[in-house]
């Protein structure tokens, strides 16, 4: 098979143009101007409804029946929600995330109950509601999708996007029924953190909660396939860009055409200083604008370094990874990919992926920002 050339000199800094060595010593520890702060900021953003009648999470739940009498507060972890950010254009809402999926809540049969969870990037969109696990198929989906619709006045999306592989038939089936394109893929980045943050504040606090309860649906992590022929580039190189390069790169996407994708950080609640260096990794191919458009419709999610493979690792979709590259392994190509991934980890997760014509070349035919994220609690 053949591999993309490893070029140990052309590691990068500040730009993808300059060399300068990523320092080991640089990145070992996370630095203090990167923070995450997604929880606390989405107290502001994500909304709670009180509990609906028929939910349920409260007719299946035994609770006290002394909190019966209790007045229910806007957290409630038994309630549903379904919420529009009033300054939000219905129709600009064209794009959902979902997830479907059982919670470690049981109900009063012992039976764990499942939620549906819906957002869309911008967390415009909320939506959550509890299904017994005995109605879980395409139908409650697809009833389930046309409600929000419905109800918030929404259009139903063009798009939707989901991780969970496990759930694949069902909800391409809704989908597919709906009209709606499902796009499979690890690029929900709102919703998983939303799941995170759900975890603590809404599962835990439920009464039916079952600590220590392990996710129905775990996330795959597939054995790394081999790479398509037409995703194939002939250099490559570990390069670093302070994040206000990085915003730049992500600014310019619309404005010179160039393929690829950002990220909303402050949404997401990421804070960056611009003098922070963000890793990546700079492929070059005479053929950079095919390889670029090709990658484009991969939902490219993360790289990872393999030191013990002595291989770059692409995930894209939700259950597919390929070995992107192969280097000959040494005690300095060892340490540099230690050093990026080391990077990479101290910067939160956060990386791109940049597609050029030539690695000295001034501009990007293809970027992408990307985020490694643990799989969710749930």
């Amino acid at each position: 098979m053949a591999t993309l050339s490893f070029n140990s000199t052309r590691i990068k800094s500040p730009s993808i143009q300059s060399q300068k060595p990523i320092s080991k010593s640089h990145f070992y520890t996370k630095p203090n101007n990167v923070s995450f702060l997604f929880s606390s900021k989405t107290h502001q953003q994500l909304h709670h409804s009180k509990p609906k009648p028929n939910s349920v999470s409260e007719s299946s739940v035994s609770v006290p029946e002394e909190e019966a009498f209790d007045d229910i507060e806007e957290d409630d972890p038994t309630s549903e929600l379904s919420y529009l950010d009033l300054e939000t254009d219905p129709a600009s809402v064209t794009e959902w995330e979902l997830d479907f999926c059982s919670r470690p809540i049981l109900d009063t049969r012992g039976k764990k109950i499942w939620e549906l969870v819906v957002c869309d990037s911008s967390l415009s969109l909320q939506y959550t509601k509890f299904f017994p696990n005995n109605v879980i198929n395409s139908i409650t989906l697809k009833d389930a999708i046309v409600t929000i619709s419905e109800d918030l006045g929404v259009p139903l999306p063009q798009k939707l996007r989901f991780f969970r592989s496990q759930m694949q038939t069902i909800i391409t089936k809704a989908c597919k029924e709906l009209g709606i394109k499902p796009v499979p893929s690890k690029r929900c980045l709102s919703l998983l953190l939303w799941l995170e943050e759900r975890y603590e504040s809404v599962y835990m606090r439920h009464p039916g909660f079952q600590k220590g309860s392990k996710p129905l649906l775990a996330l795959d992590n597939p054995f790394p396939m081999e790479l398509p022929e037409n995703l194939f580039g002939e250099k490559w190189a570990f390069v670093q860009l302070p994040f206000s390069a990085v915003r730049e790169e992500i600014s310019s996407l619309d404005e010179r055409s160039v393929f690829g994708a950002g990220l909303d950080l402050d949404l997401l609640g990421i804070e960056v200083d611009d003098n922070t260096l963000i890793p990546g990794l700079a492929v070059a191919s005479s053929r950079a604008k095919p390889l670029a458009a090709w990658m484009n419709g991969l939902e490219v999610c993360s790289v990872e370094a393999e030191t013990g493979r002595g291989c770059l690792l692409l995930s894209v979709g939700i259950s597919t990874r390929y070995v992107y590259a192969t280097y000959k392994k040494t005690p300095t190509t060892t340490s540099e990919a230690e050093a990026w991934e080391a990077a990479k980890k101290a910067c939160g997760g956060l990386h791109f992926l940049a597609i050029q014509e030539d690695l000295d070349s001034d501009d990007c035919v293809g970027f992408w920002l990307l985020l490694d994220l643990p799989p969710p609690p749930v």
